[in-house]
């Protein structure tokens, strides 16, 4: 053969190579997972026993890693990295990609949900289904559905008894505009910017406070700055375990089952630590001098609320649907 066939075939075998890697990327290397969270926190539990799982089931052929707090990059941008493939897996709370499929925006309205056991059986359910179809239209393959219990505010000035006692206070948001209509709504001023820039923020002044459940204003430090807890529990948001679409359908049967199997024995497993660390967290924040208040009566904070049901339902009308359905479905 000479030189010039020899160099071509060559060439040729490399590219079909690469073709055969690139088409079969769901077994290439490792997994790269984004997680927002520190380790030991509800969420990198399930991850991680996720990971554990799907590499002792495929016998080692499917490998993932967990990258905690946030180091592959902020969430919106890691959104976007999974949606592209940049990334390959993650676990997002379903408030900032409601900025990408309008279905998953239905579960930030501000009490959507009764309660935690409502969630799970809207989530686990038909409406689950159709908000994990939208996801999937945008990039994004849903795999199940983690606990992040009922946010609720906290600020560095007075306890939250009714929407009156939130005026003027600058509230951190995450990137959702139905946010910054609830806190507007509500009297306050909505903030929206980075978690990992909220604790500095509430050490300057930058901001008087944010919203969150308690294990992560446990683990972020936030209640160092901001002692005052007021249990609105105005959003119990879902979060979404989820990976790359393309690298999901380019799985084999089995390997799907596996993924699928371990994804759902990761969420019990989430879900179960989650109820156990909120309850701890509370205990912890309390203990360290956190004035944490029960509001007795929402009925002004949820009153305040019908103009952003309003709204949505007129400029999301082939969502509106899934407002009602997960209302009916909570009866």
């Amino acid at each position: 053969m000479n030189n010039f066939l020899k160099t071509t075939t060559l060439t040729l075998a490399a590219v079909a190579l690469g073709a055969t890697l690139t088409a079969g990327s769901a077994y290439a290397g490792e997994w790269r997972g984004w997680n927002i969270h520190p380790p030991g926190y509800p969420v990198t539990i399930g991850m991680e026993k996720f990971a554990e799982i799907i590499k002792e089931k495929s016998g080692g052929e499917l490998s993932a890693k967990v990258y905690n707090n946030g180091v592959l990059g902020d969430q919106p941008d890691a959104i976007q990295q999974v949606r592209l493939g940049g990334l390959d897996w993650a676990e997002f709370n379903l408030g900032p990609l409601g900025e990408v499929a309008p279905e998953a925006n239905v579960v930030s309205l501000p009490f959507i949900f009764n309660n935690m056991d409502s969630m799970h059986k809207v989530m686990d359910g038909p409406v689950g289904e159709k908000i994990s179809a939208g996801l999937e239209k945008v990039g994004l393959q849903p795999l199940a559905y983690y606990d992040s219990g009922a946010r609720s505010f906290y600020n560095t000035k007075h306890p939250i008894e009714t929407p009156a006692d939130m005026k003027g206070l600058k509230f951190r948001v995450m990137s959702n505009d139905l946010y910054v209509q609830m806190v507007d709504a509500l009297g306050g001023n909505a903030t929206p910017m980075p978690y990992g820039e909220v604790f500095q923020s509430l050490k300057l002044g930058v901001i008087d406070g944010a919203e969150n459940n308690y294990p992560s204003y446990d683990s972020s430090g936030h209640y160092e700055a901001a002692k005052y807890y007021s249990v609105t529990q105005h959003l119990i948001l879902p979060e979404c375990l989820c990976m790359n679409k393309k690298l999901y359908d380019g799985l084999s049967d089995a390997d799907k089952k596996i993924v699928n199997d371990a994804a759902m024995e990761s969420a019990e497993v989430q879900r179960a630590a989650w109820a156990e660390g909120a309850e701890k967290s509370k205990k912890e924040v309390e203990a360290s001098g956190v004035k944490i208040n029960e509001i007795k009566d929402k009925s002004a904070f949820q009153a305040a609320m019908k103009p952003i049901y309003d709204k949505f339902m007129k400029e999301n009308p082939d969502v509106a649907p899934l407002v009602t359905a997960i209302q009916e479905a909570q009866k």
